[in-house]
């Protein structure tokens, strides 16, 4: 089953919503089975494997709530095979959209992704992707298949956050860099510009970030240790202070849907602009008229959370070196933090 099989090692920084692929329903005369070995019994074109590291992932349900495998299946539960895009039924073709591209070999490519751009086809987004933009740029790579699950993409950023992804060339590439990141070996830093001040330079925020209850598009934080959402550990240190706004560096153990502004917003300090989370209100400074028509000013500028990927590192797949790579604050975050430098 090529979904299944296509399964990101990896958890993705940008998953903004689980799509049903498949569904089975036990009929009522099922005896009690693990969930693994029951879709094994349903889905024959896949793997055990397959299947239980989509259980890990979190992508196998009962009854609409994740479940491991070795849950036992019982008569009349619904299991759903859920995956972070839509049923692709349409093929991925390559467009001329200029990239800004950091590194490349015959293995990988880095890419330093402009704020704006989605990242893969999906949700009323099936042109114009980054997804797009790297197909045309190796159409002449006849090892390259855009849609070859088994290349490609590694791991994601969110639609309106810039800076650095990794891009496998070949299988061996993908599996060695999915399995790095599944393992958490990646060295990831982030600048942000969240709003509030910090009363010391630098700290770690613990706890498990799950979909809201209330919001699908929204991630929450749970307690730390609890069964409900995925552990995850941010640190961050204080880079420069402007007084209402900080501008931090975020380095991830993790890497969870949204953790960066889940985390920030779960201390207090909501990314600059980020609507989802509530950073596009005025959180801190005055009320004066003037002080208003800054912050408009601001968001005009960089309208889009304030979050910017900024370093990756990681141990090349084939080559066996460590590679480590920084990219330049994209332009509207660093005007936007240019303004802010001025006005203190």
């Amino acid at each position: 089953m090529a979904d299944v099989n296509s399964l990101p090692l990896a958890d993705t920084e940008d998953l903004e919503e689980l799509y049903e692929h498949r569904r089975v329903v036990a009929d009522a005369g099922q005896n009690p089975m693990r969930v693994d070995k029951f879709l094994m019994d349903h889905l024959r074109d896949t793997s055990r494997n397959r299947i239980q590291k989509a259980a890990e992932a979190g992508f196998i349900m009962v009854g609409g709530k994740a479940v491991k495998s070795n849950y036992r299946v019982k008569a009349g539960d619904v299991v759903s095979l859920m995956l972070d895009r839509p049923k692709r039924d349409w093929a991925i073709v390559p467009e001329d959209i200029p990239l800004d591209i950091v590194y490349e070999d015959e293995e990988i490519l880095v890419i330093n992704k402009c704020a704006g751009m989605v990242v893969h086809p999906g949700c009323g987004n099936f042109n114009g992707t980054l997804v797009n933009a790297i197909a045309y740029h190796l159409r002449d790579d006849m090892r390259y298949d855009p849609n070859d699950p088994e290349v490609g993409l590694v791991h994601r950023i969110d639609k309106d956050t810039s800076g650095l992804l990794v891009v496998a060339k070949t299988p061996v590439a993908k599996t060695s860099l999915c399995k790095q990141f599944f393992f958490h070996t990646t060295r990831r830093t982030y600048n942000a510009l969240v709003w509030g001040p910090f009363a010391e330079e630098e700290g770690t925020v613990t706890g498990n970030i799950g979909r809201d209850p209330k919001d699908r598009l929204r991630m929450e934080v749970f307690p730390a240790g609890s069964d409900i959402g995925k552990h995850a550990v941010t640190h961050w240190r204080v880079k420069e202070r402007f007084g209402a706004v900080t501008l931090v560096e975020c380095s991830l153990e993790t890497g969870r849907t949204h953790q960066i502004r889940a985390h920030m917003r779960h201390i207090g300090h909501p990314l600059f602009a980020d609507a989802r989370y509530g950073g596009d209100q005025i959180l801190r400074g005055e009320l004066t008229a003037s002080y208003k028509a800054f912050i408009r000013n601001c968001m005009e500028l960089c309208p889009r959370q304030a979050l910017h990927a900024k370093t990756l590192g990681f141990c090349h797949p084939t080559r066996g070196m460590e590679m480590n790579f920084d990219s330049e604050i994209a332009p509207d975050m660093s005007a936007l933090i240019d303004k802010w430098r001025k006005r203190v």
